[in-house]
């Protein structure tokens, strides 16, 4: 008898799980087809993604696991990346650190701001728009207007993991303190994030658009 499982042409990474990045880890689980609360659970998604993650569990300083994207050498996310043709990296930053012009972005506005990079220019395209569509703050660093200020944020390193797919190229989303948050009805723990992610629906919100992403992105790509 002979099975046939089909091509998971994406894989999901959270490089700064845990404590480092915090709702990075229930993000990579819920874009890839599975509960945040459940992770060793059967899928919750009829599509599901290959993902991998790199947890801090510490009770206090899990920053200091932080290793940076283009420094990781963790063979299992390589080999994850570099067996897929998309790979879209979870990553986590403050929004001061974006710096972004406070005509904008004026300091006491919004600051749930997704920052979409990578060198795959139609993944990033899909993302910015899937995500203002379900009406979250989407910008694409690479875009000529951003691109100067968000050099340290734009995924565009060759050896960034989400880089380091089949083709050479993916996408990668740095997510401001406030946006990761805002996603989760308890942000404080690990615990609270995984009972509430589906408390307010901007967690579902959020998985589903990336989720359309890449279904737009993946219908782009013939088979190999």
């Amino acid at each position: 008898m002979t099975t046939v499982a089909p091509v998971r042409r994406t894989a999901i990474l959270a490089l700064h799980g845990g404590g480092i990045e915090i709702g990075t880890s229930e993000l990579c689980l819920g874009i890839a087809g599975y509960s945040p609360s459940d992770p060793d659970g059967a899928p919750i998604l009829p599509t599901v993604h290959d993902y991998w993650m790199f947890e801090g569990l510490l009770k206090a300083d899990n920053k200091d696991l932080h290793v940076t994207s283009k420094n990781c050498d963790d063979h299992v996310a390589l080999s994850t990346a570099a067996s897929h043709l998309n790979v879209l990296s979870l990553h986590g930053c403050q929004f001061d650190q974006l710096k972004l012009p406070t005509s904008t972005f004026p300091p006491t506005g919004d600051r749930e701001v997704a920052v979409v990079g990578g060198r795959n220019k139609a993944f990033r395209t899909a993302l910015v728009n899937e995500l203002n569509a379900a009406g979250f703050v989407a910008i694409d660093s690479l875009a000529p207007q951003w691109a100067p200020l968000l050099t340290e944020f734009n995924g565009d390193h060759t050896a960034n993991p989400c880089n380091k797919t089949m083709l050479g190229m993916g996408a990668q989303l740095e997510l401001t303190t406030e946006l990761r948050k805002g996603l989760f009805g308890d942000p404080s723990s690990r615990g609270g994030r995984a009972a509430s992610w589906n408390e307010n629906g901007k967690f579902v919100l959020f998985r589903d658009a990336c989720r359309r992403a890449i279904a737009t992105v993946e219908a782009g790509q013939p088979l190999l």
